[in-house]
């Protein structure tokens, strides 16, 4: 498989210069160069901590960089049922904090004049099916009590917003918008190291152990000492702390982006919302300044941008979504990992006294990533935990989680066989 990540090729943020020098010892040594780790070495440096931040590949390498780019509210429940989920200690407050997530995200875009293709247009959850616009209506009737400002539209709407007529209607969310996903996390780096903080990219954690009082971090560049430690890095833990990645399921999703298209595309997403679907295998589309259509769906990527499973699967998807439009080559395919949940929330653990991991962002990753990372930062200079939007919690291994990883794959494969022909 030969990827090509459209967001690393068009983001108009350079790759930030990371070659910091692993020696010494730092108050927060993060790990993982995503959107939580960045998020937690910005505030933390800003709040004057030494900080040290160490990427196993480079900046926005994994889930971050290969995200949709959608900067949506909430979570995956309605917010009466993360309420009743966290209780009233925590529930109201954390319905609140990520209802006005996107602000914050695009507060920070602002701030560090972040060159992202942020748009604050909103986005559509579309319904595919009457039962889904049931869905969208019961969750839309929800927020609105709380003030939101989203509404369900109609099919008709749906369609002028999306320039396809496949949906029964949707929930616009005006609260939140679009980003290039990788401009997002390059631009969180460079904002991290005008605060003061250091980056080591294509330093590959191997070992973690206390000593004396500090967490020695172990690198194939080296190692350094720190007081404390953020395993930043979610669906793509690997073997360092045993048994972390059996706290959830991962789950692949793939994107395919077309290249740049002309006036004869003006309809599609005309004013730049993103859309994703209620379809038990959601699919995803976006559009990018340059006009490129960038669709996707849970699954791994099959083949390439050139050809292969997935390919067949995204011409054929946007034939029956656009059945007018000439479709042209592909520029871009690529896929990337989410942790997934039993109950659809994230975790916010302590793996030992001095290490956190907060994870199973669920496919929320930009704000979810941002919040958590400055509320981290916040308890790591001596905030309480109380402060914290989740309770803190230990990892709980989910059963079954390689033989759901295997099952869930197998599905979404044959979806896409079963697409690419229906």
């Amino acid at each position: 498989m030969s990827e090509h990540i459209l967001w690393a090729e068009s983001a108009e943020e350079p790759a930030p210069q990371t070659d910091a020098t692993l020696q010494g010892v730092v108050d927060v040594a993060v790990i993982g160069g995503g959107y939580t780790g960045l998020s937690t070495a910005l505030f933390a440096a800003q709040a004057g901590m030494a900080v040290h931040l160490v990427e196993a590949e480079e900046i926005g390498f994994g889930g971050s960089g290969r995200n949709v780019g959608l900067v949506n509210a909430g979570l995956w429940l309605p917010p009466g049922q993360l309420i009743k989920a966290l209780g009233p200690e925590y529930g109201p407050g954390f319905v609140r904090l990520f209802g006005e997530g996107p602000a914050q995200v695009f507060d920070l875009i602002e701030k560090h004049q972040i060159r992202c293709e942020a748009r604050r247009e909103g986005t559509i959850h579309a319904a595919h099916s009457p039962k889904g616009l049931e869905d969208l209506r019961t969750r839309a009737e929800a927020w609105e009590k709380l003030g939101a400002p989203v509404s369900l539209i109609s099919a008709e709407d749906t369609a002028a917003l999306s320039g396809t007529q496949a949906y029964c209607g949707g929930l616009l969310d005006r609260r939140a918008g679009t980003v290039n996903p990788m401009g997002y996390a390059r631009g969180l780096a460079r904002a991290a190291l005008g605060a003061g903080a250091r980056i080591t990219c294509g330093a590959r954690v191997t070992g973690l152990r206390r000593d004396n009082g500090l967490w020695q971090v172990q690198t194939g560049k080296g190692a350094l000492a720190a007081r404390q430690v953020v395993l930043a890095t979610n669906a793509y833990a690997d073997g360092l702390w045993p048994g972390l990645t059996q706290s959830w399921t991962e789950i692949n999703f793939f994107q395919i982006a077309t290249a740049p298209l002309g006036p004869e595309a003006a309809a599609i997403l005309p004013k730049g919302q993103g859309l994703w679907d209620t379809a038990t295998i959601m699919t995803s589309l976006r559009r990018d300044a340059a006009g490129r259509i960038i669709l996707g769906a849970m699954g791994r990527l099959h083949g390439d941008r050139t050809g292969g499973l997935s390919a067949a699967w995204a011409r054929r998807r946007l034939r029956r979504l656009f059945p007018d439009l000439q479709i042209p080559a592909f520029e871009g395919a690529w896929d990337g990992r989410i942790a997934m949940t039993q109950d659809y929330l994230p975790r916010l653990c302590r793996l030992e006294d001095g290490v956190w991991a907060p994870m199973g962002y669920n496919g929320r990753g930009i704000t979810t990533g941002t919040l958590f990372g400055r509320a981290l930062a916040e308890v790591l200079r001596g905030a309480p935990e109380s402060s914290l939007p989740l309770p803190v919690t230990t990892p709980q291994p989910q059963p079954l989680t390689g033989l759901r990883r295997t099952a869930l794959g197998a599905v979404f494969s044959a979806n896409q066989a079963f697409r690419s022909v229906l």
